[in-house]
């Protein structure tokens, strides 16, 4: 299981901080790369820039909560729920978690 995440190429979570207008108000997030690659991928799939997709879901979680306490944290949530969407055989999931649990197993 640790050689599946160890592998991970460094620069996919090097930081990166981008400059966005949030309704009306310019602000400063802070991500990890892979997050904002699939952020941009999630705003492609919805036709729309990835400013535009970040305004109206501040929007939405505005109306619906009143607050936006931890935007970036959001932003990392809605990418799990997105890769999670797009996951095409929950049985291949699984088949890969058993198989990391057992990597796992042997090295502990």
């Amino acid at each position: 299981m640790c050689k599946i995440f160890a592998s991970i190429d460094p620069a996919s979570y090097a930081s990166e901080t981008r400059s966005v207008r949030l309704s009306g108000h310019v602000t400063s997030i802070r991500l990890e790369s892979a997050f904002w690659a699939t952020l941009e991928q999630v705003a492609a799939s919805q036709g729309v820039t990835l400013g535009r997709f970040l305004t109206k879901l501040y929007d939405e979680v505005l109306e619906l909560h009143g607050d936006v306490t931890n935007f970036a944290s959001l932003l990392r949530c809605a990418c799990l729920v997105y890769a999670e969407a797009l996951r095409p055989d929950p049985q291949a999931s699984a088949e890969l978690a058993a198989a990391a649990s057992r990597d796992f197993a042997v090295v502990m």
